[in-house]
């Protein structure tokens, strides 16, 4: 019988080989990458990302088919040369080693804990956000000191031949390394013997990810988002949480991992909310074609599963309310839509909706709310709109997600002081800021003993008088 480990066989590619072992090799001769050095990396990125922003942009709309450029600008460059700057400023702070106390009984002696990079990390970037999600984990591990290769993703080929040229020239194939291709040099990729692997996705093939990687014991953190809900309070202003909500989820087209995958409304609510969402994203774009600002879907088959999720949950009864019914479709734009009576069989609500298509599921009460929640995987974000302090606390305290954001959408992931993680089938670990550097690094524990031993006091033989007392003094 096969271990439970064996993989199937899988696309080698020298070239790759050959990249990780220069990597590793080139690690080995800068073990502990000084700061002024790590800065340097830094600084180098948060220039290059300025120097090619216009580059960037203009590759990532060719790779939508229409991706607004405000939208790159805002939800890709901004937090990207933020959370460069952040780790640039706080780097040092970062780096110090931890003083810890040592207890009574095994003084005298001294401990601390030390960051070391790792050595060499593999970063798995998905299509969605091409730029982001691949600078965000690169900025951590090139903090942590570590020595980086990248897997772009195929379904955005310009935005990764702009960022390989871009990396390229500002950075030495053994320090950062970008690897393009199609589905077998990713299962590749993941197999390689990483000191850590970060990947950002499907569930599904987070899955399979975290399969290759155990074959080399390389650990892992998953960011694999999930069906984030937001919730709308009894007493909320509905065209504040509307708007708020509308944002959140037409953002990218609702190409987003932290999207309102579904809302949850108080049942008296339901038609009044109903309204001010349609208001909400009518003011946002008060047109769907033609329109730069609305991004279109990145390609022709997230486009049919989109258009797959609205015939089915019609078919099983749902009420699908197109809010650009007089329009015609061009190119790839999908219209937001609201889905009302919907149930568990749609396939809508069983699958990330990763799109313009908004759920309303009808409450009574807000612990029927958060029951409803937690009778699902646990999400990637959680949001409520409600001023009420009691309210909220309640909320945080009786559910889990990888983040809440209260009162806003998508907001939590811009914070650079805030670790971006989730839970269970939404993921696991965190980067981000300071948990990114701590991802990416070894917390070795030191402890130091200098000429003074007291330890060799209750060294055998034993049934000393002192080991006697010392267990009568420690062990109580």
């Amino acid at each position: 019988m096969a271990s439970p480990l064996t993989l199937p066989a899988t696309y080698c590619d020298t070239a790759l080989a050959a990249t990780f072992a220069a990597q590793r090799q080139a690690f080995a001769g800068n073990p502990m990458p000084p700061a002024a050095q790590r800065r340097q990396w830094l600084k180098s990125l948060r220039e290059a990302l300025l120097a090619d922003k216009q580059r960037l942009i203009e590759a990532i709309d060719l790779d939508f088919g229409g991706r607004s450029a405000d939208e790159s600008l805002l939800a890709e460059l901004l937090p990207s040369v933020q959370g460069i700057r952040h780790a640039e400023r706080h780097l040092q702070q970062w780096m110090r080693a931890a003083k810890r106390s040592v207890g009574l009984a095994f003084q005298p002696a001294s401990a601390r804990v030390l960051y070391q990079p790792l050595g060499v990390v593999g970063i798995i970037v998905p299509w969605n956000y091409p730029l982001f999600l691949a600078i965000g984990p690169l900025t951590g591990a090139l903090a942590a000191g570590n020595r980086v290769m990248l897997k772009l993703s195929e379904a955005a080929p310009a935005s990764a031949l702009a960022l390989k040229t871009m990396l390229g020239r500002v950075f030495p194939d053994d320090l950062v390394s970008v690897v393009l291709g199609e589905k077998e040099v990713g299962q590749a990729f993941a197999r390689l013997p990483f000191d850590h692997l970060l990947f950002t996705g499907a569930t599904s093939v987070g899955r399979q990810v975290m399969l290759a990687a155990a074959h080399n014991l390389t650990p892992v953190t998953l960011e694999l988002g999930g069906k984030s809900p937001a919730i709308v309070s009894a007493s909320v202003p509905l065209a504040t949480a509307a708007e708020r909500i509308a944002f959140g989820k037409t953002l990218n087209a609702g190409q987003t991992c932290v999207a309102p995958d579904y809302v949850l409304v108080p049942r008296e609510r339901l038609a009044a909310f109903s309204k001010a969402y349609e208001d909400a994203v009518r003011r946002l774009y008060p047109r769907i074609a033609e329109n730069r600002d609305y991004s279109a879907i990145i390609n022709p088959r997230q486009l049919q599963r989109l258009q797959h999720l609205l015939d089915d949950a019609r078919r099983k009864g749902a009420h699908v309310i197109d809010l650009y019914p007089a329009e015609t479709r061009q190119g790839r734009r999908l219209p937001p839509h609201l889905l009302l009576e919907v149930n568990d069989d749609m396939q809508v609500m069983q699958d990330e909706i990763f799109g313009p298509l908004l759920p309303l599921v009808p409450y009574d009460n807000l612990a029927n709310a958060l029951a409803y929640i937690n009778q699902r995987p646990r999400p990637l974000a959680l949001y409520y709109f409600g001023y009420d302090r009691d309210e909220q606390e309640y909320v945080l305290q009786h559910s889990h997600s990888g983040g809440v954001c209260l009162n806003d959408t998508l907001l939590q992931v811009a914070q650079d002081d805030l670790p971006f993680g989730g839970i269970g089938p939404s993921g696991m670990g965190h980067y981000h800021g300071h948990e990114g550097f701590l991802t990416f690094s070894k917390a070795k524990a030191v402890l130091a003993k200098q000429r003074f031993n007291a330890a060799r006091l209750i060294y055998p033989p034993y049934g000393k008088a002192l080991q006697r007392l010392v267990y009568k003094l420690f062990i109580r």
